[in-house]
Formats: C-alpha cells, sequence, structure tokens
C-alpha cells in the first residue's frame, strides 16, 4: 500500500501533468485565434470559442485536486507553495483561453471582410505569447528561476509591439473613418495579446515564488 508521501507526489504529478495539457491547450487556442482572424476562417474561430469549456474544466480538475491535498494532507513550505501556485497558474492560463475566445469573437464580427493592412504584428505578438506561455511553464516543471525572469524581456518586447500597432491603426482611423470599426477590432486583438503575455508573466512570478519563497513583480 502506498504511503500518505507516495500519494501526495502522485497527486502531485497529476497537477503538474494537468497544467501541462492545459498550457498546450491554451498556446493552440493563441495561434489558432490569430490564424482564423488572419485568415477570416470562421469555422476555426468557432471551434477556439466551442473548445473554450473544455479548458475551464482542467482550471476545476486542478482545483479539485489541489483542495483536497490541502485539506488531508496539510502540506506545508514548498509543498504548499505547489499547490498554491497551481491554483494561480490554472486561473492565468484559464484567462489566457478566454482571451483567444474573446479574439475569435472579433474574427466573427469582422465576417471575413477584407483586412485594412495584412496582419504582420499581430501574428508576431502570438509567436511571442505562445512562446511565453511555453516556456513559463517550462520554468515551472524545472524550477528554472533564469527562464521564469526572461518572462520580462519577452513581456516588453509584446508591449512595445502593442504600442506600435496602436499607433499605426489610429493612423488607419484618421486618414480613413471607414476603417474605424474594424481597426478598433484590431485594437481589441492587440490588447487581447498583450493581456495574454502579462498573464504568461505572472506564471514566472509564480514560478519565483515556488522555488525562492519570495514574490516579485516582472510586470513593471
Amino acid at each position: 500500500m502506498p504511503s500518505n508521501r507516495q500519494m501526495f507526489d502522485g497527486q502531485l504529478k497529476e497537477i503538474r501533468e494537468a497544467i501541462i495539457d492545459m498550457g498546450r491547450k491554451v498556446e493552440e487556442a493563441i495561434l489558432n485565434s490569430v490564424q482564423a482572424l488572419r485568415s477570416g476562417d470562421l469555422e476555426l474561430a468557432q471551434r477556439i470559442i466551442d473548445q473554450d469549456p473544455e479548458i475551464n474544466k482542467m482550471e476545476d480538475r486542478i482545483d479539485e485536486i489541489g483542495t483536497t491535498l490541502i485539506a488531508t494532507q496539510q502540506p506545508v513550505a514548498k509543498d504548499l507553495r505547489r499547490i498554491l501556485i497551481a491554483f494561480k497558474m490554472a486561473s492565468d492560463l484559464e484567462r489566457m483561453a478566454d482571451l483567444a475566445v474573446d479574439i475569435a469573437k472579433v474574427t466573427q464580427r469582422i465576417k471575413g471582410e477584407a483586412l485594412v493592412k495584412p496582419l504582420v504584428d499581430i501574428p508576431r505578438m502570438a509567436e511571442i505569447v505562445q512562446l511565453m506561455t511555453n516556456e513559463s511553464i517550462t520554468a515551472y516543471i524545472d524550477e528554472n528561476v533564469d527562464l521564469a525572469y526572461k518572462m520580462a524581456k519577452m513581456d516588453d518586447e509584446v508591449d512595445q509591439l502593442h504600442s506600435q500597432i496602436m499607433r499605426e491603426l489610429f493612423v488607419f482611423m484618421v486618414e480613413n473613418p471607414k476603417t474605424v470599426n474594424q481597426s478598433m477590432l484590431l485594437c481589441f486583438v492587440s490588447r487581447y495579446l498583450e493581456r495574454m503575455a502579462d498573464h504568461a508573466t505572472n506564471i514566472g512570478e509564480s514560478v519565483v515564488y515556488l522555488v525562492r519563497n519570495e514574490r516579485i513583480d516582472l510586470n513593471q
């Protein structure tokens, strides 16, 4: 019969695997949401929306396992931090998935219209955010603080792209008022991606808290 510690470690492993799986699904949602926008693929946009409840259930499962562990095992120190940051990470990932849904809904609102300009910087933002998500999960699994701190630099790059996109779209709106509606929607998309990067950075902060028991702010 497995010991309490073995059972505890087994459930911690289940939480880690659930976070890895959730992270993969969020990465896919991020890239697909921008691909749907770029190509006007309404079917892909709807698929992202339809898959969101599955990601919500994954967060619920992580919360359920962690809550049970706290109630039955009364973990302390680093074991407790592992569970607490799992709650926080699952929440950040779930919010990122919601933002991918928001981008998919923008695609539906545009309804296949020709875009005011070819999308270059928005897909670049999505690629960086996807990489941030992947590396933040890796930092968590490996307890790699250096990789966690890397989130701040990548977040700065996303912020710079967001500012550039906003400037360009405001010029479009001023020069051609007919583009206002779509340009505003694309501003929202850029903002959604910028918020996703903040959530990925939050995961980096959680990793630092796990390893060093130190709360930091990488979103400065």
